[in-house]
Order: C-alpha cells, then sequence, then structure tokens
C-alpha cells in the first residue's frame, strides 16, 4: 500500500475526488484498469436513510475509471487510512483493495482504492435514469443532498474532462 518511501496512495472516484479530508503532498489525474464507476450502492448515512436511501458511486468491476491519485507523506499514511475506514466502512459495503494505478504523468503506483462487495445488500444495479432519479432526488443523509453529491462529482469530472453520460442525463433531469 505505501511505496518505496513510505508514502501512501489513495484512489478516488467520487467524493473523494472532491473532498478527500486527509492532508496530501500530491494529486495528479490517474487511471484504474480493471474497474468502472457506477451508481450501485444505496446510501443508508452520507446521503440517504435506510427508510429513504440515497445512490453514491461504487467502483464496480470491468472497463477503466477515471479518477484522482493522492500521495500521503509517510507520517501522514496511518491516519489517512484510520480515517479512510471511518469514512468509507460505514456499512462494510466497500472492500479495501490495493490496485495498480497509471497516473497522468506515467507513472504506476500501488494505491488504496474502495470497491464495491457485490454480495451486500446495499449493493445495487441501476443502469437507467428512470432507476437512479427517484433515489437521488429522495436523498439526504449525514453529509447532505444526494443531488449535491451527484452535481460536484459530475463537476469535477468535466473539470477534468472525463464525460459519464448518465450522470450527465441525470443532472439535466435534476435541473427540470
Amino acid at each position: 500500500m505505501v511505496d518505496e518511501n513510505g508514502d501512501l496512495w489513495v484512489f478516488g472516484y467520487g467524493s473523494l475526488m472532491w473532498r478527500p479530508g486527509f492532508p496530501f503532498a500530491e494529486r495528479r489525474h490517474a487511471h484504474l484498469h480493471g474497474y468502472h464507476r457506477s451508481l450501485c450502492v444505496l446510501s443508508h448515512v452520507h446521503r440517504g436513510t435506510p427508510e429513504k436511501p440515497g445512490l453514491v458511486l461504487g467502483l464496480d468491476r470491468g472497463g477503466r475509471c477515471h479518477g484522482v491519485a493522492f500521495r500521503v507523506v509517510a507520517g501522514e499514511a496511518e491516519a489517512t487510512v484510520d480515517y479512510l475506514r471511518e469514512r468509507e466502512q460505514v456499512t462494510s459495503v466497500y472492500l479495501e483493495r490495493e490496485l495498480p494505478v497509471r497516473l497522468d504523468d506515467g507513472r504506476n503506483v500501488t494505491a488504496l482504492a474502495y470497491i464495491v462487495d457485490r454480495n451486500h445488500p446495499q449493493y445495487t444495479r441501476r443502469p437507467t435514469l428512470e432507476d437512479v432519479l427517484p433515489l437521488v432526488q429522495q436523498g439526504h443523509g449525514v453529509s447532505g443532498p444526494n443531488a449535491e453529491y451527484v452535481r460536484s462529482t459530475h463537476e469535477h469530472l468535466v473539470a477534468m474532462g472525463v464525460t459519464d453520460p448518465l450522470l450527465e442525463r441525470l443532472i439535466r433531469a435534476l435541473a427540470d
């Protein structure tokens, strides 16, 4: 999980891109092969409740994901992992993995990433706008409205030059 200097790399593909919540020494655009960004996690805490779940992103099998890699200096690595576990593992819907990531400057690093557990009850396949929209509209959790999460993620992806057709359609539907 740490590089030859003892530094930690963390891969973000959703809210970690725009709200990491930990100190970092370097931030790079990065690609992860073998996983794709998907609105596939029913949020019961951060962007919804068990009674009115929201829908947040997970890394699901297959494809490629463009995101952000953060380098955390060795002295902050342990505290960062503790923070991420508390943030990402609230309901254990994500599995912690060390995955190979390619940075935009050509370097290959191993990064800590959280992939969705397809066997968890909060995992859902919601491929269509008709399935996704009501959940995003109703979701509101301890981190705020689900629609805000979708907008912020979409804005960050656009700024990075990344197109996500479902998020784009969702943003337009939320504006109507």
